[in-house]
């Protein structure tokens, strides 16, 4: 039994994050050797399923994309990489997490996610200026499509989205990390669609100016997707307030404590995706060291709950302002 709760602690938190509970502590000093079976948790198993089948398919549209010379099903494979891009980095944050900080690195390897999702959006911007540029030769020069071969290829990328996200759909409730994978596919469910129709209309009609349009129209969901990326990754990088935080709510939280006089020269920031970190000073009454202990723990605890802030550093300091004078 003891064996099977230190395996479920290990799969619910950070081990660089803080317990939500009143015996919060820093839990680095107690960090164990990381099995090969807590890395390959039920969740993770499905979020690797997932990439595999993601970039098995997105290899198949792209080759099956020159060989139709479809420029829709190059660019539902290029919506697919952004999938496949959020998938892997989900997979990574989680086996990154499970590694211990180092004396040089004492965050851990949190920020190479960060680094990742930076590089793969300026690869996705890239991609994007490379189907604008086909298209617009397509607009003038229209170019037939081997319209079968792209419903089947198309129809073979739908049912692979399905699945893939039946298999993420099971663990959206514990992880966000898995949900927010979980919605880009339903995002790239939904131009697989749009990719069967437009070749089942190109098929009946013979309008080949549907295969730019269709690819235009999802590169412009690509450049979404990689410009979110891009903006998020240099927030965290530049350490920006994470957008989830209010930093005057979180002070107001705090001056609720009874022994808390004062907040300020509040930081907020963030380490990688979900994970947030804090320094702040308080000001208190002068109180035993026992108290000071006592208080710590409950700002770390109220900060855990109400914000889902991991790392707190808090700085204690008396309240010198003078007591107010009785009538």
């Amino acid at each position: 039994m003891g064996h099977q709760h230190e395996s479920e602690d290990q799969e619910t938190y950070h081990p660089c994050e803080h317990r939500c509970g009143l015996d919060l502590g820093h839990p680095h000093n107690s960090i164990q050797p990381i099995s090969f079976s807590s890395l390959w948790s039920e969740e993770r198993k499905r979020l690797f399923s997932a990439i595999l089948l993601t970039g098995g398919v997105m290899v198949v549209e792209f080759i099956g994309g020159f060989m139709a010379n479809s420029l829709a099903l190059l660019s539902d494979a290029g919506h697919m990489l952004t999938h496949l891009l959020a998938l892997s980095i989900s997979f990574l944050a989680m086996i990154f997490s499970m590694r211990p900080p180092t004396s040089k690195k004492s965050f851990g390897f949190y920020r190479l996610e960060i680094l990742a999702a930076l590089l793969n959006s300026f690869l996705l911007f890239l991609v994007t200026l490379w189907i604008f540029y086909e298209a617009y030769q397509r607009f003038y020069n229209p170019v037939p499509v081997a319209t079968v071969e792209m419903i089947l290829i198309a129809s073979l990328g739908l049912a692979t989205n399905l699945i893939t996200a039946v298999l993420l759909s099971r663990s959206t409730r514990k992880s966000l990390n898995i949900k927010s994978a979980f919605l880009h596919m339903i995002g790239d469910t939904l131009s697989s669609v749009g990719v069967v129709a437009a070749a089942g209309v190109i098929y009946v009609t013979q309008w080949w100016f549907l295969d730019p349009v269709v690819g235009v129209l999802l590169s412009l969901f690509i450049l979404y997707w990689a410009f979110r990326l891009m903006m998020d990754s240099i927030d965290i990088l530049l350490e920006a307030t994470p957008k989830e935080i209010d930093p005057v709510r979180v002070v107001e939280a705090v001056k609720v404590l009874e022994e808390v006089r004062d907040v300020h020269d509040v930081h907020v920031w963030t380490l990688t995706s979900g994970m947030y970190a804090l320094s702040a000073h308080v000001a208190v009454d002068n109180m035993p060291l026992k108290e000071t202990t006592h208080l710590l723990k409950k700002i770390n605890f109220l900060l855990c709950q109400r914000f889902k802030i991991g790392h707190a550093a808090i700085q204690l300091e008396i309240d010198e302002a003078p007591a107010p004078r009785l009538k």
